[in-house]
């Protein structure tokens, strides 16, 4: 087994045990939000306002500068030393806070105009409350860059636990600051929450990425710093493809603004409780491979494609079981977390009808989301443009076949399939020698597939002859829900061990045990 592989493996174990501690906060935010608010048009106006704000933390802050940055910043590293990516990291922190703050001041003057096109079915009442709550959250997305940025630095030094865990601690700004003024601020207050917890973020990183000794202070650019040059240049192309792939949430909730009231609510929280495997596996690992490959292309397209493979193989490792029992339990997972308050029955069969449509694009998020990262290691912004484009043709094709059968499932399903094809146009699209090695050779699929057959035999029937108390207390429907995980999980595990799963030796080398 490569030290690469178990390396990989350990990065991404640090990102989800940080990242499990944010998701699981992230989900108590909105088991509260949905308790306070629920399906309405109220709360749809601030998560089209929070899309609007969220959409250009993505884009620019998370998205391109990640995309642009990170390759640069860990080559600089490997090469050039320390002071050379410092100076790097401090003038790419000039660009970002003045186009940031360029951005934030045209949003401010575009919110009108803004929430006309993202929910043009919105009565004027709440395009009204949209428009200011988008207003007011914009300069989150300073807060949040500057997070951003010290994320990719302490991910190119091998740091991984504390930007996993820096939403976490804004979960907790926002869910403590929430309970305190809802009742007198009501939806307002989402919004001064959302910021407050931005700042929160960026204090941490910021004050982490200082103790590894990189003072995060703006520094003006320099037109000879190549390597600066180089990340400003694939800004730019990488910002438009991911403008692409971010519409997709856009159209999502523009097509759901003509279905019934409630109907981008209910996208939104089966969506929320998708982020919980996605952020806890895809993006882990994603976030993990992107040094790695970076430095890894230096050594050679051999070392490169075999980085590609294995983070490929774990993430499906992970993540296919997961898919299964989302898709299973969905109705349950969905009752247990949101059915109290304002949450109702209507509300409660949407989110889990979406949540199992979007189960099944589980994987092929997972692919492509790692796949595009690979692509942004190799400096390639018209093959990851290409993909993305791709992404939203698909997922318009599939929204506007499938919302009137489906009406709410069927925007899901859209996204799911988009998702998964996306997955199979980026390995084509990208380039290079890969060798003689499959992608899933029979040693690697015959283990998964015995794991995922035995996991179904035994849930399906358990499902059948425990039901779900419906009207129990929270200890009864967690406890219930404890057993199928518990169980699934162990099954699985046991069964892909015993067949030899490659992956079980890379988790035993990451934690420093021969397999």
């Amino acid at each position: 087994m490569s030290s690469s592989g178990s390396r990989m493996v350990r990065h991404s174990l640090r990102m989800m045990a940080g990242t499990f501690l944010s998701r699981i906060l992230g989900l108590a935010r909105e088991v509260l939000t949905a308790a306070l608010f629920g399906a309405t048009r109220q709360l749809d106006a601030f998560l089209v306002a929070y899309t609007l704000a969220n959409l250009s933390r993505r884009l620019l802050a998370e998205g391109a500068l990640s995309a642009a940055f990170v390759p640069e910043f860990s080559r600089s590293l490997e090469k050039d030393g320390p002071e050379a990516a410092r100076s790097l990291a401090r003038q790419t922190l000039a660009v970002l806070l003045a186009a940031t703050g360029v951005v934030t001041v045209a949003g401010i003057l575009a919110a009108p105009l803004l929430v006309r096109i993202m929910a043009p079915g919105f009565d004027p009442e709440g395009a009204s409350t949209a428009v200011y709550l988008t207003r007011l959250m914009f300069p989150f997305l300073v807060f949040i860059s500057v997070a951003a940025l010290a994320m990719g630095v302490l991910n190119s030094l091998d740091c991984f636990f504390v930007p996993a865990i820096a939403p976490a601690l804004s979960n907790v700004v926002f869910i403590a600051f929430l309970a305190i003024v809802t009742l007198r601020w009501g939806v307002r207050g989402l919004a001064y929450a959302v910021l407050l917890g931005g700042i929160s973020q960026m204090v941490l990183q910021w004050l982490w990425s200082a103790k590894k000794g990189f003072v995060l202070l703006p520094a003006m650019p320099r037109r000879d710093n190549e390597a600066l040059s180089r990340a400003m240049k694939l800004f730019l192309p990488y910002a438009a493809g991911l403008s692409l792939n971010q519409l997709i949430p856009l159209i999502s909730r523009l097509l759901g603004s003509f279905l019934q009231e409630g109907a981008i609510s209910v996208l939104n929280y089966a969506d929320r409780v998708l982020q919980l495997p996605l952020g806890l596996f895809v993006i882990a690992i994603s976030q993990a491979i992107l040094p790695q490959l970076s430095r890894q292309i230096l050594a050679g397209e051999e070392d490169f494609f075999k980085g590609v493979r294995e983070a490929l193989r774990f993430g499906l490792f992970m993540v296919l079981p997961v898919a299964l029992g989302m898709a299973l339990f969905s109705g349950e997972i969905v009752h247990l977390l949101f059915f109290r308050g304002a949450f109702g029955e209507w509300a409660w069969r949407g989110t889990a009808g979406a949540l199992t449509m979007y189960s099944f694009g589980l994987p092929g998020m997972a692919c492509s989301t790692i796949l595009l990262r690979a692509l942004y290691a190799r400096g390639l912004p018209r093959e990851a443009m290409a993909v993305t484009a791709f992404s939203v043709v698909a997922n318009i094709v599939f929204s506007l076949l499938l919302i009137k059968p489906l009406q709410i499932n069927g925007l899901a399903l859209a996204s799911s399939l988009a998702f998964s094809g996306t997955a199979v146009l980026a390995w084509r699209l990208l380039p290079g020698e890969r060798g003689g090695e499959k992608l899933f050779p029979r040693g690697w699929s015959l283990p998964v597939a015995a794991g995922l057959v035995l996991m179904g035999a035994v849930l399906i029937p358990l499902k059948m002859l425990f039901s779900y108390p419906l009207y129990g207390s929270i200890l009864a429907k967690g406890s219930w829900m404890l057993l199928p995980l518990l169980l699934g999980a162990g099954v699985y595990a046991v069964v892909t061990w015993k067949a030899g799963s490659p992956e079980w030796a890379m988790i035993s080398e990451a934690f420093g045990v021969r397999p």
